[in-house]
C-alpha cells in the first residue's frame, strides 16, 4: 500500500468508517464499496473535483455520478465532509422514514446529489448526457477569450455497471462522439451481489473500452494513491476520448469478509466492524468518528469551491458586456424558461377530411419552435425519418472534423459539438438514460424518440426521469396496429396502459394535427415531471374546429369535443388518439338515428385526473352511465372512466401483418361496429333504468 501521507490514510479512513457506522446503525445498506472504493474517492473529492459545497446549483461545477448507487454510504460521507448541507446527525438516520441520506442517492431529495442512481448501468449512461450537456453549451457560448462553459463529468462505476446493457450502449456512443471530459473510474473489485465476477464477467473490460474509442489506464493497487492520482491527472489531460480508469480494488477491504461477496449488501455485524476497525487501525469507540484534521482538510473544499465560483462569476461578467444577447440566452437555460414568444409560430392546422399522421404534425411543430428555444435538443434511437423529430438547420451533435477536406463526400459535413440533433444510433434505453443526463445537467429541456412499442426498451429510464421530475419529452410514434403490415412485433398493444401506470408522468395521445401543436406546448410548459407523447404514423383527419370544440381542450386531459344536439346527453363516446375521428363518425350517425350522443377527446388521463372532481362531473357527468371508450389498445385503465355498466371497445391480443385498413376492420374499429355497441351499451342503461322504476315503492 501507498499512502501519500499519514492525513492522507486517516481521511480514507474517515469515509470508510463513516460509511460503515452509517449501514451498521441502519441494519441495512451496502459497506463493501465504500471499504474498497474510499481512495480514489478521497483523491478525485480533493484534488480534481471542481465544485462548490455552499452553492450546489452554481454552473460550472464538474459533475460526480455514483453509478452504483448501493454504495451512497460513501457519497453521504463525502458530502457530508466536504461541507455540504447534510449534517452527521442527518447521516446517522441512514435509511430512514424521512431522512436526508436514503437507501439510494436521490436528485433532490439531498443536497450534492446530481443524479438519482441504483438501477446499474443507468448513472453511466447519465454522465454521458452530462458530458453532452457541456460539449454542446460549450461550443455554442464560449468565445475566444471569454470561456464560460469548462468542467468535467466524473463518475465511479462498478462491475455490475458495466454488464448491464445500457452501460455498453452509451459507452460505444460516448467513445464514438470523443467525449474527452468524461472520466470514469471503475471500481475493479471483481466481487458482485451473488459471487465473483469470474462466474459471469470474464472480458477484458479494457480493450472492450479502447474498441469503443476510449482511453483507458489500469491501476493495479486502489489503495495506491500516487498511481491513482497519476491515472486522473493523466485522464483530466486526454480531451480527444472519455477516460476509463481501471482501479483493482477489494470490496470490504480490511474485514474479514474481503473479496467475499457477503461485504456486498449486508452491515458487517458489530463484531467485524470492531474487527475491521482493529485490522485497520482505527479507534473502536466512538461510532461516527471524524478527527478534527481530517474535517479541516476535508472542508477545504468549501473555501476553494467558493474562490472558484467567485472566478466564474468574473468571467461571466466579463461575457455579458462582450455578448450581452447571448448571455441573456444563456442565464434564460440556465433558469429552465421559455422565452418570450417561443411558440408564436406554431402553426395552427386548416380543417382537412385527410389531414395528416400526428407525427407529421408533431415535426412541423418542434421546427416551428427550435429556433426560438434553443435548449430544445435532441433526437432518435435512428428513426428520425420516421419519427419526424430531426430539427432543420440545428447541425448535428457530433465531434467537429479537423479539416475540411475531410467532409467532401461525408453526409459528417457539417458536424459540431454546437449541434442541437442527437444522433443515438439503434439504442434506445441509452437514449432515455443520456436524455435524463442532460435534463439534470441543466440548460436543456431534451427529447428522445423511437417507436411507441419501442418504449419499453427506455422504460428504467422513464421510470427514473418521473422519479426525479425532469423536464423530458419522450416522442413515441406508430401507436397502434394502424402500422400495419409491419405486424405483431411492431404494433403496440400494452404500451400505453403500461406507461400510464407510472407515477408522476404524463402521457398524451392527441387526436389529430392541432391536439398536436397544444400537446407540444403543454410539454414544454411543463417542467416538473416528464412527458410523453404518443402519435400516429397513418394520416389522421384535422378536425374542423368551427364545428368542433378547440384544441385548447388538451389541457384538461379531456374535453366534450361535441354535443348532443337534440337535448342532454343520453350516451358518451369516449377515445383517445386516432379513434377520436372514428367515434365523431359514429356520433353523427347516431345522431341521425335520433340518440343524443355527446363526444369526449381524452388525448390524456393524467391531465384529467389533475382536474377538480366537479369539472371531471362536468365533462363525464355520473347521470349518464351509458359509455364507450374506444381506444386501439388493453382496455385496462378504462373501466374508471366508463363505469360498471360502460363498454370499452380495444385490443386484448397481439396484432396482425396486414394493411392497417384491413387490421381495423378486422379487429372491429368500424363505424358499424362502434355504433351497435354503443346502442348496446344505452339499450342496457335504459333497461336498468327501467327496473329500477320498476322496484321503486309507490309514489317513489
Amino acid at each position: 500500500m501507498t499512502f501519500a501521507t499519514q492525513l492522507d490514510q486517516q481521511c480514507i479512513n474517515t469515509i470508510r468508517f463513516l460509511s460503515v457506522d452509517m449501514v451498521q446503525k441502519a441494519n441495512s445498506g451496502h459497506p463493501g464499496l465504500p471499504l474498497g472504493a474510499a481512495p480514489m474517492a478521497y483523491l478525485l473529492w480533493t484534488r480534481f473535483l471542481k465544485h462548490n459545497p455552499r452553492n450546489t446549483h452554481w454552473f460550472n461545477r464538474d459533475r460526480f455520478v455514483l453509478s452504483p448507487g448501493h454504495g451512497s454510504a460513501l457519497l453521504y460521507s463525502l458530502l457530508h465532509l466536504s461541507g455540504y448541507d447534510l449534517s452527521l446527525d442527518d447521516i446517522r438516520q441512514f435509511r430512514q422514514w424521512n431522512s436526508k441520506a436514503p437507501g439510494h442517492p436521490e436528485r433532490g431529495h439531498t443536497p450534492g446529489v446530481e443524479i438519482t442512481t441504483g438501477p446499474l448501468g443507468q448513472g453511466l449512461g447519465n454522465a454521458v448526457g452530462m458530458a453532452i450537456a457541456e460539449a454542446q453549451l460549450s461550443a455554442r457560448y464560449n468565445r475566444p477569450g471569454h470561456t464560460l462553459i469548462d468542467h468535467r463529468t466524473y463518475a465511479i462505476v462498478s462491475d455490475g455497471d458495466l454488464m448491464e446493457g445500457v452501460a455498453s450502449e452509451a459507452a460505444s456512443l460516448a467513445g464514438h462522439l470523443k467525449l474527452g471530459k468524461l472520466i470514469c473510474l471503475y471500481d475493479d473489485n471483481h466481487v458482485t451481489l451473488s459471487a465473483s465476477t469470474d462466474i459471469a464477467f470474464s472480458e477484458d473490460r479494457a480493450r472492450r473500452f479502447e474498441a469503443y474509442g476510449w482511453h483507458t489506464v489500469s491501476v493495479d493497487d486502489g489503495n495506491d494513491l500516487a498511481a491513482i492520482d497519476a491515472a486522473l491527472a493523466e485522464a483530466y489531460a486526454e480531451t480527444a476520448r472519455p477516460s476509463l480508469l481501471l482501479i483493482r480494488t477489494h470490496i470490504g477491504y480490511g474485514s474479514p469478509w474481503q473479496d467475499s461477496f457477503k461485504a456486498h449488501g449486508s452491515p458487517l455485524g458489530i463484531d467485524v466492524v470492531r474487527k475491521t476497525k482493529q485490522t485497520l487501525g482505527w479507534p473502536t469507540e466512538p461510532d461516527f468518528l471524524i478527527p478534527d484534521e481530517a474535517l479541516a482538510h476535508f472542508r477545504e473544499a468549501v473555501k476553494r469551491g467558493a474562490k472558484d465560483e467567485e472566478t466564474w462569476n468574473m468571467a461571466l461578467s466579463a461575457y455579458t458586456k462582450a455578448f450581452p444577447d447571448m448571455a441573456e440566452e444563456f442565464r434564460c437555460r440556465l433558469r429552465d424558461e421559455l422565452p418570450s414568444g417561443w411558440d408564436a409560430d406554431v402553426p395552427v392546422f386548416q380543417a382537412d377530411a385527410k389531414g395528416l399522421a400526428t407525427r407529421d404534425a408533431s415535426g412541423k411543430v418542434m421546427n416551428a419552435i427550435a429556433p426560438k428555444l434553443p435548449a430544445l435538443t435532441g433526437g432518435s434511437a435512428d428513426l428520425d425519418p420516421s419519427t419526424k423529430t430531426a430539427l432543420k438547420g440545428m447541425g448535428d451533435f457530433n465531434p467537429p472534423l479537423l479539416k475540411d477536406s475531410d467532409q467532401q463526400g461525408s453526409d459528417s459535413a457539417g458536424w459540431s459539438y454546437a449541434g442541437r440533433n442527437l444522433h443515438f444510433g439503434v439504442r434506445e434505453h441509452a437514449m432515455g438514460a443520456i436524455i435524463n443526463g442532460l435534463a439534470v445537467h441543466g440548460g436543456f429541456v431534451p427529447y428522445g424518440s423511437t417507436f411507441l412499442v419501442f418504449s419499453d426498451y427506455v422504460r428504467p429510464s422513464i421510470r427514473l426521469a418521473a422519479l426525479m421530475g425532469l423536464h423530458v419529452v419522450y416522442v413515441f410514434t406508430h401507436d397502434s396496429i394502424a402500422v400495419g403490415e409491419d405486424g405483431p412485433t411492431h404494433q403496440p398493444v400494452e404500451q400505453l396502459a403500461s406507461l400510464r401506470a407510472i407515477p408522476n408522468l404524463t402521457v398524451i395521445r392527441p387526436c389529430d394535427a392541432n391536439e398536436t401543436a397544444v400537446a407540444w406546448r403543454v410539454a414544454l410548459e411543463t417542467s416538473d415531471r416528464p412527458v410523453i407523447l404518443v402519435l400516429t404514423r397513418q394520416e389522421l383527419p384535422t378536425l374542423d374546429r368551427s364545428r368542433y370544440a378547440a384544441a385548447d381542450g388538451l389541457r384538461n386531459g379531456a374535453y366534450v369535443l361535441s354535443d348532443a344536439t337534440n337535448g342532454d346527453p343520453e350516451l358518451i363516446l369516449l377515445a383517445s388518439g386516432s379513434e377520436v375521428s372514428l367515434i365523431v363518425a359514429a356520433a353523427e350517425r347516431l345522431q341521425q338515428q335520433g340518440i343524443a350522443v355527446r363526444c369526449v377527446s381524452m388525448p390524456s388521463w393524467e391531465l384529467f385526473e389533475a382536474l377538480p372532481q366537479a369539472q371531471r362531473d362536468a365533462i363525464l357527468p355520473p347521470s349518464v352511465d351509458a359509455r364507450l371508450a374506444v381506444e386501439l389498445g388493453i382496455t385496462q385503465g378504462w373501466h374508471r372512466y366508463v363505469g360498471t355498466h360502460g363498454d370499452i371497445l380495444g385490443v386484448e391480443h397481439f396484432g396482425a401483418s396486414a394493411p392497417a385498413s384491413v387490421v381495423l376492420r378486422e379487429y372491429g374499429f368500424t363505424v358499424d361496429n362502434v355504433c351497435e355497441r354503443a346502442k348496446r351499451s344505452l339499450n342496457l342503461s335504459k333497461l336498468r333504468c327501467s327496473i329500477n322504476d320498476e322496484n321503486k315503492p309507490n309514489g317513489g
